[in-house]
């Protein structure tokens, strides 16, 4: 049987030292890729773009899940399934467009808002229960986690606003 031997001393700190160094290339790397993915999957706060809840004025209460996303330049907000109890055949019977009798869950209720400054303006919105059309606007409060949405009759004073929270998706 042969001996077992070591590898002098001065081996052993330069395998030591090329692993640790090895390792710490490898840790470095997974973090940047985790770094990178992590901020791919962050709501950039500075747009409109994203998932909203909006909030009912009187109760308090969440009202449903608005997708709001940009499609050539323009901001359009569809109505997404809030959770499994929603009923999808409910339908808009009283939109007056292109909307009648669409399923409400996946209406496009926002429609050709465009940015300008720090607003969006110049689109509208449909109420899905009365079918009434209104000239809306928005802006982003509190830091792009809340948004104040305005629908309108003719020019804004002729309106009323709601807030809408910036929330994660459940998917």
């Amino acid at each position: 049987m042969r001996p077992i031997t070591r590898a002098p001393a001065f081996m052993r700190t330069a395998t030591t030292s090329a692993l640790i160094s090895h390792f710490r290339r490898l840790v470095y790397i997974a973090l940047t890729a985790l770094c990178t993915i992590g901020a791919a999957g962050a709501a950039d706060l500075s747009t409109a773009a994203g998932w909203w809840q909006p909030i009912d004025g009187k109760s308090g209460k969440p009202l449903g899940l608005i997708n709001i996303y940009q499609d050539h330049g323009l901001f359009f907000g569809r109505i997404e399934p809030s959770s499994p109890s929603d009923d999808g055949s409910r339908k808009c019977t009283r939109c007056p467009d292109e909307r009648r009798n669409q399923p409400i869950i996946g209406l496009v209720l926002i429609r050709n808002m465009r940015q300008q400054g720090d607003e969006y303006v110049g689109g509208d919105i449909v109420d899905p229960d009365s079918g009434w059309i209104y000239g809306c606007k928005f802006r982003l409060i509190d830091d792009g986690k809340k948004l104040v949405m305005r629908g309108y009759f003719g020019i804004s004073l002729f309106g009323r606003s709601q807030i809408w929270k910036r929330v994660e998706p459940n998917r």
